[in-house]
């Protein structure tokens, strides 16, 4: 059987929803990036694995990623690439929204493995942001003292839009108190940039291959969620980075929904995804 049970406290408020007498939580505009790199093995992604303390996805390996600061959709930073009117169309957004979507992708990929997706120009990106002041810039961001917009001014950096493609877009079940609304990218990590055990809300991070990373979570030794499970199993059909990219991606809006099978409350997909089961 497909799907996920749902027991307890989640099973009791699953029923609520649907049976109406409570109202599902809105969902938060976010952003995921899935970092790439390639060796003589094939495709690498960089994951973080969330502390046990955090309130969402406690104990997961995730992407790179997080929620719009409501900074993010300033008209005042130097942009190159798709415009996000663009990206709007691409991901069914206003371009408010887009702008935002895309700016938190770049945000939260430096914020949480010190990779920049901006440069000094259009042709141009960051070749080492390991420096000490690049870490109290990361530090500021994350501690929302320093907005993005400001981040890239002070540095006069241009935002590469370019560097990213679309992948997928997920929302949180109604279920979750806590829920977003994501739009998934893909990018390749930039020439002479590399990632760092940048801490924060992750205590562990990895550069895996998607069938080992997958082979771990079949065993028990990590734990994925369902999107970043379904989106390993997407990337392992690629053999390299530029492969990736090049993707022609339909972006289809996929939410687990709440669902009574043979009389237990379950999450599923519509397609009978089994949620990483083996």
């Amino acid at each position: 059987m497909g799907g996920i049970p749902l027991p307890g406290e989640l099973g009791e408020r699953a029923r609520d929803i649907l049976a109406g007498r409570i109202a599902p939580a809105p969902a938060r505009d976010a952003a995921t990036v899935v970092v790439l790199r390639e060796d003589a093995g094939g495709v690498e992604v960089y994951l973080l694995r969330r502390k046990a303390s955090m309130a969402f996805a406690a104990g997961a390996y995730v992407f790179p990623g997080g929620s719009v600061d409501p900074r993010d959709t300033d008209h005042a930073i130097a942009w190159s690439g798709p415009s996000p009117e663009a990206w709007g169309e691409i991901f069914r957004a206003d371009g408010r929204t887009a702008r935002g979507l895309v700016c938190a992708a770049v945000r939260e990929t430096f914020e949480e493995s010190g990779v920049l997706l901006a440069g000094p120009s259009a042709e141009s990106v960051v070749a080492d942001t390991t420096g000490d002041d690049w870490e109290a810039d990361r530090l500021a961001l994350i501690g929302k003292s320093l907005s993005f917009a400001d981040f890239l001014d002070r540095r006069e950096l241009v935002l590469r839009s370019d560097l990213l493609r679309p992948w997928a877009h997920w929302i949180t079940p109604e279920v979750e108190t806590r829920r977003f609304d994501t739009r998934f990218f893909v990018a390749a990590l930039p020439p002479g940039q590399r990632t760092r055990d940048v801490g924060g809300e992750a205590d562990q991070v990895a550069w895996l291959r998607p069938a080992d990373a997958l082979d771990r979570a079949r065993t028990g030794e990590i734990f994925l969620m369902p999107p970043t499970h379904r989106t390993l199993t997407e990337l392992g059909a690629y053999e390299k980075v530029p492969e990736v990219l090049a993707a022609d991606r339909e972006i289809v809006t996929i939410m687990p929904r709440i669902a009574q099978v043979d009389g237990e409350t379950r999450i599923v997909l519509d397609d009978d995804y089994r949620f990483g089961a083996p």
